[in-house]
This record gives structure tokens, C-alpha cells and sequence, in this order.
């Protein structure tokens, strides 16, 4: 890696785009020092910071790394980019014209999402455990001892750190700290009371809760578990049970609050003297699907992902699937190899609540495709071939057997398998070179595919890139039918009313880029070997409100999929991730959809269609009852669009998604418009999205 190299492309990159060193930093949040010691090739940024410093800069993370222009089709001008988008694309009148549909199917695959246990998608998110750090990882407090995010109670309480109940399970290899402790306390006077709290749990009046506990204690015990408010003065239910266990027991009481409170203290105690161990914490509400909310379970139903890729994304690589295997409370905590990038919310780690038989039993509920990321690095191919036994052997293999006897009988039948994620950008563990990582995927793909041949199998690489085309695609085209492509758009980044127009465009211009990064890497590939777009997303989206700007852009990505598929050989694309990272805002009490959770969502009625026509602008499909799809984009930012649809005859059905506004936060306002399309034309606000279907 040549650090003036990297430094040279940065200075042109960043002043092809008109921006100061003290922009580029403030929209990185980084000081224009470090973006000068980038540019002088002094230093070079953090590997967390690569992405989005890509992002910002419109070029991939290999090009920055090497300092070095890829072949691909880009515009040196930003304002002829955007020029050419609102001209050529958004505002011309639009006439859908009767198309009969070919053999071309709109794949469900490309309605796919990511379920990655980064950031706030899994804690915060989709699992309805509402207790911090309730394994106990991580150091304890300075000069208390008690566990972090808990707090002391009683004045005497002595809290020291104790061996472990969590464990990992086989195949665990990983090197990593303070993933496994447990908390021990000591009460020395007989009635005084002695235990631990948290802060901050959002209860209902009249949800029933669950409280659990491992426990080991030293003689008896009577616990009391309340649901208080913060100060502790106000007691919203109480429920004792007497425990004596010199060995690790769960024991469990439901609670009830009588009252509402988003800031509602859960606070565990007794008062004989003598020492209890505490193994690990739970609080659930008692209606949770596997450990997961209800509601967001729910809502992902609603969006239509038809794949759902687990557990990672970066996460993957710090992933021990057997772990899994064990009870959850008893699973220990991972700790993050990306430090603040990937657990930034949780201390620095995920917390495993979901394994593989939850993760299975989700894309069931939902309705999707399960798509599985293994650990090359850190699991060996036997382990991971395993994994692959434990989803699809029957029970006369060993770890099929083992699926069957923990109540799964019938095989899993876990098609789609993705030999790493992200490998070639320098940010995952293990050997980041081409052939490194081709002569690494090839030891896991056959292993894997000696115990189900017919699998798919994704390769990872930073394309497009001609080196990894020829020394790795390639070299496993056997084995591997695609080959994974990761795409964020543009940030829009809202600091000066008058910009708001330019960063709109600005977002929307890089979908282009999208597709000339798909069709780049589409020439460097083997004709047998498909793409995987991994990941999409506008960059950043989860780390700000949501906009409708996002929610144009996701429609114009979506449009250019459906456009591409056959032409790119595109098998599967999934959103970045649809839980607090885009398309589901997940609040302590409600989920809401994002504009591009909507835009999702109504774009699910194309899935499984026959294709009459596509472009960014609009897509029709025909279903197997004859029955027509239109969905339809203004992208202008300030124009209406008048679209004739008159030739399909009467709607059955017509939906406007519109907003006065693309600044955040703002979603789409859906309204029923279909009384004003029976004159079979429709004139359309600026940056909207029309559904028609006859």
C-alpha cells in the first residue's frame, strides 16, 4: 500500500467534488488535520472510517487502498451527473404502453434484506431482551466492582467478578477478551438488603414480563424482583421466590406493571447474609417470538423480504455458529473485532440471542429465503461443513441427528451460502489477497459441498477488480455460482438549506454508479458466475432520521435491479439491513417504516411476476392471474410528471406516495388516488411513487 498514492486520489477525489479538507472532515467527523496528514500521505484513515470516507468520495474502498482508479465508467463533474439525471430521467411526460411479457420473472431474490447483528439491529431491535449486558461481559465499574450498565444495592455489598457461567461451544478459536464472567455478591449482615438494578426499561401497564435468573447461592435465599420507578419510591409489581442451588439454576417470576413508564427500573435483591453468584440476567415480555418482538417480526412480514441474510456482514467473522448450540442464556457474549464499527451500542459486544434455529424459524414466519455467511477465518472446513449438515442432513448424519433431537426433524434445506463477507477490503480477519482467500474459499466450498452438493455458493472480493477476477472468481467458478458486490449510495449530508436540492441529486446520481459498478464487474466474470449484491443502502442512513430522499433513491435502486437481473446476471440482492438500519425504526413501543422500508414494501408486488417492461423510471409485471404491476418514480426534485396509462384500461387499484419534503425526518404520505385515475392519466408531485395495477 503506497500512503502518497492513497493521499494523491484523495486530494483529486476531493476536489473533483468541490469540497475543503474542513468539509470532507466535518462530514466524516474527523479533524481537517487528519484529512491533511491523509492527503501529504502521512497517515492513513482508520480502517472503520474507509467505508464512508468511500462513500463520500463516490469510489470503492480498493481504491483507496491502492490508490488507484478502477476501470469504471464515472463523470468527473458532479453537476453534469446530476444535470444528466434530472434531464435525461425524471421530468419528461411518461406513457405505459401495453408489453407483452417474455419468459423474464421478476426473481424474488432480489427483494432481499440483511439481518446483521451490528450497531442496534439485534439489541435495540429485533430481539425483545430488554436487559443491558445481562451476560456480564466486559471489566467491572472502577472501585464498586458491580457489572456495567447495573448499579449497586445496599450499602455493604461486596460485588467481585466470579468464574463463568456462559461458555462458548465447539469451534470456538477466536481471540478475544472479557467475553466470560459472572457476578458475584456478598451480603455480611442478615437483613440488609443486598442485589443489583438498570435504569432505563420501557414497561406497559398490564404486559406480562419475564424475569429469569441463573443463579448459585450459599444457603438459602428469598429474591425479590420489582419493576420500580427510577427513584425506587414508587413499586409497579413485586414478586419473591425462595431459592437455595450451590449449582447453576434458572428460576423465573412474572411481572406485571401497573403503570406505564419508558424509565422504569428493574431491581433484584435479598436480605440473608451470605454470597449469591449471578450467572445471567433476563427480562422479556412474555409475548416474544423466539426471544424476538412481535412487532418487528411482524413488520418484516409486511415489507416482503424474500431473502434474509444472517449473521453477517463483518459479524460473520466474529461468529462461532456452535455456540449456538448451547441454551441461550448460557451462550457467551462476542466480542467485536471492529470494536465501535460493528457493537458500538452494546459495549463492544453481541450478546448471541439469535442461533441458527431461531434465525430459520424467523425466515419461516416472514416468508423468506434463508442466506447463511459463514466464518472462513476462524472456523475451520469441517466446522463449517458441519453447519451445513446441522441445516440439511437428514437424521442418519451425525449433526443432522443432533438438529432432529433439539426438536427439528425435518432438514432446514438452507440453500444459499456466502464463503465470507467483505474479504479483499482489508477490514476482516484472515488473508485479505486473492488467492489467499481463493485457496480459503476452496477448502470450505468443497467441504461444504461433500455434504450437499447442491448448494449455492457466494464468493466475496472487492470488485470490481481484475486481480480478484483472475485469481480468485475465477480459480472458483466451479464451486461458486456468484461472486458478492457491496454498493452504498451517497449520504446526503442536509447542513445548508440552499444545498438540499444538490445533495438530493447528488444521492440520486450515485445509483448510476450502481449500475456502472455492476456492469464493470459483469466483464471481468466467468459467464457461469453470477453476482450477489450483498449489500445497498445509502450510506450512513441508520446514524440519522430517515428522509424520502432515501426512499427515492431506494425506488430508483430497486427499478434498476429489476432492469439489470438478466442483463448483469445479478441472483441476489439484498438491502443493507431492514431493522434500525434503513427500513425499520424500532422504538421501546412501536415500529415505524422508513421511506425506504415503504418504497420496499410496495415494490414487493413485482416479485415473482413476469416482466413486461423496466426502467429507473417504471416497471410493469404480470402476474399468474393476468393481473398488471405498474410502479412509477418522479425523482424530480421540484417537477410534477404526468404518466398515461389509458391503454392498460380501467385501475383496479392506485396509490400516491408523496411528501412535501425530502429533509429528514420525513416518510411518504400514502393516499388512495385511484377515483382520480379513472380518466386513465395521472399528473404526479415531485420526488413520489405511484402504484397501479389493472
Amino acid at each position: 500500500m503506497n500512503m502518497a498514492q492513497t493521499g494523491r486520489l484523495i486530494t483529486r477525489l476531493r476536489m473533483n467534488l468541490g469540497l475543503t479538507q474542513a468539509q470532507l472532515a466535518q462530514r466524516l467527523d474527523v479533524t481537517d488535520k487528519a484529512v491533511s496528514k491523509w492527503e501529504r500521505g502521512k497517515s492513513l484513515p482508520d480502517i472503520a472510517l474507509l467505508n464512508r470516507l468511500a462513500a463520500e468520495l463516490r469510489v470503492s474502498v480498493i481504491e483507496i487502498l491502492s490508490g488507484e482508479f478502477l476501470n469504471v465508467a464515472r463523470s468527473s463533474n458532479l453537476d453534469e451527473m446530476s444535470a444528466c439525471g434530472e434531464k435525461e430521467d425524471y421530468t419528461q411526460p411518461l406513457s405505459l404502453k401495453p408489453a407483452d411479457p417474455g419468459s423474464l420473472m421478476v426473481s424474488p431474490y432480489l427483494f432481499g434484506s440483511n439481518l446483521e447483528h451490528t450497531r442496534s439491529c439485534i439489541r435495540g431491535g429485533l430481539s425483545a431482551q430488554m436487559l443491558r449486558n445481562r451476560k456480564f461481559a466486559g471489566n467491572p465499574s472502577a472501585c464498586k466492582g458491580c457489572a456495567a450498565e447495573w448499579y449497586p444495592i445496599g450499602e455493604h455489598t461486596i460485588f467481585t467478578f466470579d468464574r463463568p457461567y456462559t461458555r462458548h461451544g465447539e469451534g470456538y478459536h477466536m481471540k478475544r477478551m472479557s467475553e466470560c464472567n459472572s457476578l458475584s455478591l456478598l451480603n455480611p449482615y442478615e437483613g440488609q438488603p443486598a442485589g443489583l438494578g438498570q435504569h432505563g426499561l420501557g414497561v406497559r401497564q398490564g404486559e406480562s414480563y419475564l424475569f429469569g435468573a441463573v443463579v448459585r447461592t450459599k444457603g438459602p435465599v428469598t429474591f425479590s424482583a420489582a419493576l420500580t420507578n427510577r427513584a425506587g419510591d414508587l413499586v409497579y409489581d413485586l414478586r419473591t421466590m425462595a431459592v437455595e442451588a450451590e449449582e447453576w439454576t434458572r428460576f423465573e417470576l412474572e411481572l406485571t406493571p401497573n403503570t406505564i413508564d419508558q424509565d422504569a427500573d428493574l431491581r433484584i435483591w435479598w436480605e440473608e447474609a451470605g454470597s449469591v453468584c449471578f450467572g445471567a440476567l433476563s427480562l422479556l415480555p412474555k409475548d416474544n417470538f423466539r426471544g424476538m418482538r412481535q412487532d418487528v417480526v411482524e413488520a418484516m412480514a409486511e415489507m416482503g423480504i424474500r431473502v434474509l441474510r444472517w449473521p453477517g456482514g463483518n459479524f460473520a467473522g466474529e461468529y462461532n455458529w456452535m455456540d449456538g448450540l448451547l441454551p441461550v442464556d448460557m451462550r457467551a457474549p462476542l466480542q467485536s473485532y471492529l470494536g465501535l464499527e460493528t457493537q458500538p451500542h452494546s459495549m463492544g459486544y453481541d450478546y448471541d440471542e439469535i442461533n441458527t434455529d431461531d434465525f430459520i424459524a424467523l425466515c419461516r414466519k416472514i416468508g423468506a429465503e434463508p442466506f447463511i455467511t459463514i466464518n472462513p477465518c476462524w472456523n475451520t472446513p469441517e466446522e463449517n461443513a458441519a453447519w451445513v449438515e446441522y441445516c440439511n442432513g437428514d437424521s442418519s448424519t451425525k449433526y443432522g441427528r443432533l438438529r432432529a433431537e433439539r426438536g427439528y426433524e425435518e432438514p432446514y434445506r438452507v440453500q444459499l451460502w456466502s464463503l465470507g463477507n467483505e474479504f479483499g477490503y482489508g477490514h476482516m480477519e484472515g488473508d485479505n489477497t486473492p488467492g489467499g482467500y481463493c485457496q480459503t474459499a476452496l477448502e470450505h466450498g468443497r467441504k461444504m459441498l461433500e455434504v450437499s452438493p447442491k448448494l449455492s455458493l457466494c464468493s466475496s472480493g472487492p470488485y470490481p477488480n481484475k486481480e480478484w477476477a483472475e485469481l480468485s472468481a475465477r480459480p472458483l467458478s466451479g464451486i461458486a455460482q456468484m461472486i458478492s458486490q457491496h454498493y452504498y449510495g451517497h449520504a446526503p449530508n442536509y447542513t445548508e438549506l440552499s444545498k438540499v436540492e444538490q445533495e438530493y441529486h447528488e444521492c440520486l446520481a450515485s445509483v448510476s454508479r450502481m449500475r456502472a459498478l455492476i456492469r464493470e464487474s459483469r466483464q471481468w466474470l466467468e459467464p457461469n458466475v453470477r453476482i450477489s449484491l450483498d449489500e445497498w443502502n445509502v450510506w450512513y442512513a441508520w446514524y440519522r432520521p430517515s428522509s424520502v430522499t432515501d426512499g427515492i433513491y431506494a425506488a430508483l435502486a430497486m427499478h434498476l435491479l429489476i432492469e439489470e437481473a438478466e442483463k448483469s446476471g445479478i441472483a441476489v440482492a439484498c438491502h443493507f439491513q431492514a431493522v434500525n438500519e434503513g427500513m425499520l425504526c424500532v422504538d421501546p413501543d412501536h415500529v415505524g417504516m422508513t421511506a425506504q422500508g415503504q418504497v420496499f414494501s410496495l415494490m414487493k408486488y413485482h416479485a415473482g411476476n413476469r416482466l413486461c417492461s423496466a426502467s429507473q423510471e417504471a416497471v410493469v409485471t404480470i402476474d399468474r392471474e393476468e393481473q398488471i404491476t405498474a410502479t412509477v418514480v418522479n425523482a424530480s426534485f421540484s417537477k410534477e410528471k404526468v404518466v398515461d396509462f389509458s391503454q392498460h384500461g380501467p385501475c383496479r387499484e392506485a396509490v400516491l406516495y408523496s411528501s412535501a419534503t425530502v429533509l429528514p425526518p420525513s416518510v411518504f404520505e400514502k393516499k388512495d388516488v385511484l377515483e382520480q385515475a379513472r380518466t386513465g392519466s395521472l399528473c404526479i408531485p415531485p420526488h413520489s411513487v405511484l402504484l397501479l395495477r389493472f
